[in-house]
C-alpha cells in the first residue's frame, strides 16, 4: 500500500490530483499569541479512512480541520493573468471541523488537513515540536482499513516577542438576514442571539473590528423593487402623529458585540445603493400592525422620511453616546458606489444625512474621486485599483476596499488566485499607510440582487453565478455558527504580518523599514505591482520575524 504525507505552507493550495507542486515545510515561527498555520496534505494509492492523532506542548491550541472541496465555475476572472487557473472545478476552501479526529482520502489524490496552532501570550520562547500521528481505524462495522502506522510533524519556533494591537480599521459587511434564513432561525429570539454571538467572535478573531449594525434592513445587494428578510433592530411605532423608537434589541446587539470584542461600529446606510435614489426598506407598527412605511416605493426626497431621520437621531446619537458609540468609534453610511449619474441623489442624501448626524463621520464605498473633490464625503472609500487616484487627495481618513470580481493584478481572494495574492494586502496595507479597509462580504449567502435566499454556499459559493468564487463570503454556515474558508484564515494572516510590520516600524522607523521592503522586493511594491511568489512572501515575514527576535533581545 502506497501512503504519504508531507507539511506544505498556508499559502499552497491542495487540489484533489495526483500532484502536489508546493515544497515540504519543515519548520515555521510565530510570535507569542499568534495564530499561525500550516497544511498537512495526504494522499494515498486506496480510499483510506486516517484518523489523526496531535501532540505538542500546544494542547488543545492546536487545531485540525479537513480542507474541503467546493464546486466553482468561475474561479477567477477571465482577463486576469495572475491566477493559477480560471478552469470550472473542485477548489479548497471550507475548513472542516473533523469527526473523531478522522477524514478520508479518494484514490492517487491529495487531501489536506488544515493545521491551526494558537500560541499562548506567555509561552517560553524556544523550538517545539508538533507530532502527528496517523493510523487507519480497525473499528469499522463491516470491513477493516488495512493496518497502517504513518509518523511525521513539523517544528514551531515560538518568538521572544508579541504583536501589538490591530490599528488598522478592518470592516467586514456581516449579513444578519442571511444568518436567519440558513440557520432557519427567527431574528432576536434566544437561538439567534447564540448564533450571533459565535459568528461576532468569529470575526474579532480573525481580524474584523467594525461591525455593520442592522438599524434596518441592509439596503444592499437588493434588485429595484425587491426586497431582503426582515432584520431590523429598531422597533419603531408611529401614533398620534409621532415617532417613537425601542432600542433595547439595539442595545443587546451592542453589548454582544463589545462582549466578543468589537470596538468600532457602522450603521447600515440610509438610503439605497449605488445612488441614494430610495429609502431602506424600514418596518413601522401602526395602529398596531407592522407596515413598511419606506423602502423602493418611496423616493430618497420624501418629506416624510426627512422627518423620521430627524425624529431618530433626536433619541439616537443621546442613545449612543450613553453606550459609548461616539464619533472616534461609529460610522454612518449614505449609499454604497454611487455613480456620476447618480451623483445628484446621492449629494441630497448626503447632505440630508451629514446635517443630522453632527460630528459623526460618514463612511461610504465610492470610486469616482469628484465626489470627495466636491466635498460629498470626507472619508471615501475607493476600490484598490482607483487608491493611486485617491492616494493624491487629502482626506480624513484613508480606506480602501475589494469584493467579488476584480483583476488588474490587485490583491483579492478569489479561488482561482494564488493565496499569496490574499496575503499580500497586509504588506500593501502598510505601504500606503491606510487607516481602514473594508471588504464585501463576510457572509453573503444569497444570489446577486438577493433574488433567491435559498442558495447554499457549499455548493454554489458565487452567488448564482455572479462573482467569482472567494469574492460574496468568508465564512461558511455551520452547525451552530461559521465554518472557516482558507481564503478567510490566509487573509488573517495578511492582517498579522500588518501588525508585525507595524512593531518593526516602532522599534527602527518607517524610513528604515521601507527600505528594508524596497531591498527585499527589488523595488518598491504597489497594488498593482508587487512581488508574486509565496516563497518570497514566507521568506519576508521571517526577515521580520528575525529582526524583531533581534530587536528583543534573543537572536
Amino acid at each position: 500500500m502506497y501512503f504519504a504525507t508531507r507539511t506544505v505552507s498556508s499559502l499552497e493550495k491542495v487540489f484533489c490530483c495526483p500532484e502536489l507542486p508546493g515544497e515540504r515545510l519543515d519548520r515555521i515561527s510565530g510570535a507569542q499569541g499568534e495564530r499561525v498555520a500550516f497544511q498537512l496534505a495526504c494522499r494515498a494509492d486506496s480510499n483510506l479512512i486516517l484518523e489523526i492523532e496531535c501532540s505538542s506542548p500546544f494542547g488543545e491550541g492546536v487545531s485540525l480541520r479537513e480542507v474541503g472541496l467546493v464546486p466553482c465555475t468561475q474561479p477567477a476572472m477571465p482577463d486576469d493573468p495572475y491566477v493559477l487557473t480560471h478552469r470550472p472545478g473542485l477548489f479548497p476552501d471550507a475548513l472542516l471541523p473533523l469527526e473523531n479526529n478522522r477524514f478520508r482520502l479518494s484514490r492517487n489524490n491529495w487531501h489536506a488537513l488544515w493545521c491551526t496552532v494558537r500560541i499562548p501570550p506567555d509561552m517560553e520562547p524556544g523550538e517545539y515540536e508538533i507530532a502527528f500521528r496517523i493510523t487507519t481505524p480497525q473499528d469499522l462495522l463491516i470491513w477493516k482499513e488495512p493496518e497502517m502506522e504513518h509518523r511525521t510533524g513539523i517544528r514551531l519556533c515560538v518568538l521572544p516577542f508579541r504583536l501589538p494591537e490591530q490599528k488598522l480599521l478592518s470592516a467586514n459587511w456581516f449579513y444578519a438576514d442571511c444568518v436567519s434564513i440558513r440557520h432557519r432561525t427567527a431574528c432576536w429570539t434566544e437561538p439567534f442571539w447564540k448564533l450571533l454571538e459565535a459568528y461576532f467572535r468569529n470575526m474579532v478573531e480573525h481580524g474584523n473590528n467594525v461591525l455593520y449594525t442592522p438599524l434596518w434592513s441592509v439596503p444592499l445587494d437588493t434588485a429595484i423593487g425587491r426586497e431582503r428578510p426582515t432584520a431590523q433592530l429598531l422597533e419603531i411605532e408611529w401614533k398620534e402623529g409621532k415617532y417613537f423608537f425601542d432600542f433595547h434589541r439595539l442595545e443587546r446587539w451592542i453589548d454582544t458585540a463589545h462582549a466578543c470584542g468589537f470596538r468600532y461600529f457602522e450603521m447600515s446606510h440610509a438610503f439605497t445603493q449605488w445612488g441614494a435614489k430610495a429609502t431602506p426598506k424600514i418596518v413601522v407598527r401602526v395602529n398596531g400592525v407592522e407596515e413598511k412605511r419606506f423602502g423602493w416605493h418611496v423616493p430618497a426626497s420624501d418629506p416624510e422620511y426627512r422627518t423620521f431621520l430627524r425624529a431618530l437621531m433626536e433619541k439616537l446619537l443621546p442613545f449612543f453616546r450613553n453606550k459609548g458609540l461616539t464619533p472616534a468609534n461609529t460610522f454612518f453610511h449614505v449609499s454604497d458606489e454611487p455613480s456620476a449619474e447618480g451623483k445628484e441623489s446621492y449629494c441630497f442624501a448626503s447632505a440630508l444625512l451629514r446635517g443630522l448626524i453632527g460630528e459623526y463621520p460618514v463612511i461610504d464605498a465610492l470610486s469616482d474621486v469628484e465626489f470627495l473633490r466636491e466635498k460629498w464625503i470626507s472619508r471615501p472609500i475607493p476600490t484598490t485599483t482607483a487608491l493611486e487616484t485617491f492616494m493624491k487627495e487629502p482626506v480624513e481618513q484613508r480606506w480602501v476596499y475589494y469584493c467579488g470580481n476584480w483583476e488588474d493584478g490587485v490583491p483579492n481572494r478569489q479561488f482561482g488566485m494564488p493565496s499569496a495574492r490574499n496575503r499580500i494586502l497586509g504588506l500593501l496595507l502598510y505601504l500606503y499607510d491606510l487607516d481602514g479597509f473594508l471588504n464585501w462580504g463576510y457572509n453573503f449567502w444569497f444570489t446577486q440582487h438577493s433574488l433567491n435566499w435559498e442558495l447554499d454556499p457549499y455548493q454554489d459559493p458565487e452567488a448564482g453565478r455572479a462573482f467569482c468564487g472567494g469574492g460574496a463570503f468568508m465564512v461558511y454556515p455551520g452547525k451552530d455558527g461559521p465554518v472557516d474558508s482558507l481564503h478567510y484564515e490566509v487573509f488573517a494572516e495578511g492582517l498579522q504580518d500588518l501588525r508585525a510590520l507595524r512593531l518593526l516600524e516602532s522599534r527602527i522607523g518607517r524610513d528604515a523599514l521601507l527600505r528594508l521592503i524596497r531591498e527585499e522586493a527589488g523595488e518598491m511594491p504597489t497594488i498593482h505591482r508587487y512581488p508574486r511568489e509565496s516563497e518570497w512572501l514566507l521568506r519576508f515575514r521571517e526577515r521580520i520575524n528575525t529582526l524583531l527576535s533581534e530587536k528583543s533581545g534573543n537572536a
